[in-house]
């Protein structure tokens, strides 16, 4: 759907993607200006819209791209032979961390889309979001070693509790980032939380 766009060079793709990532991510999709973007890419509306036809469709691009690109990054980096899955958990934790340091901007974006009321792209990017975790989940709970897990309880249930409490603890910092003025999400704070957590659920359902 978007060949004539990935097909340019590199250096007009990043250009393009970074000032539309940084009008995004500080306006949201309803005040984001297209003139903005094409002002600072330094190319005409004209072409803007020959690339990804409309906005809406510029936005979701945007999305699956910068997902995307975390995603292959974060898998690349994560140590996924490594079974004792509260280790593998931790180690996903610090990950992040550090592609929040090297990406700033594209971590901003992806938060703000999580914050996205608009109802031109609030269904399709809540069904993104969901797909996307369920993959990622999926993924780095793969051959983890159960063994070390309590043999009174169902190890089924037990991942769901810890998949619910982390899922939990992500949807209340996202509320308190929601609430900010800044929209920022500390994720030193939310780090710290998850370690709290980690310690307790150790307790509860290792051996």
């Amino acid at each position: 759907m978007f060949t004539k766009f990935l097909n340019l060079e590199m250096e007009k793709q990043d250009r393009i993607i970074n000032a539309a990532i940084k009008e995004f991510a500080q306006k949201g999709y309803d005040k984001a200006s297209t003139n903005e973007i094409v002002k600072e890419a330094e190319i005409s509306k004209g072409l803007l819209f020959h690339y990804f036809g409309n906005k809406k469709k510029m936005y979701l691009f945007l999305f699956d791209h910068c997902t995307d690109m975390i995603g292959d990054e974060f898998f690349k980096k994560v140590d996924l032979t490594e079974r004792d899955f509260f280790v593998r958990i931790r180690q996903a934790v610090m990950i992040k961390m550090d592609l929040l340091n090297k990406y700033p901007d594209i971590f901003k974006f992806i938060e703000e889309t999580y914050f996205e009321e608009s109802p031109e792209v609030k269904t399709e990017l809540e069904k993104k979001i969901k797909q996307l975790n369920d993959i990622n989940i999926g993924k780095v709970y793969e051959g983890i070693d159960i063994s070390k897990f309590r043999d009174d309880m169902d190890i089924e249930k037990i991942l769901k509790i810890i998949t619910w409490t982390f899922e939990k603890i992500s949807e209340e910092e996202l509320l308190q980032a929601k609430l900010s003025l800044t929209h920022q999400i500390d994720y030193q704070k939310a780090s710290l939380k998850a370690e709290e957590y980690f310690e307790i659920l150790i307790k509860l359902f290792y051996k």
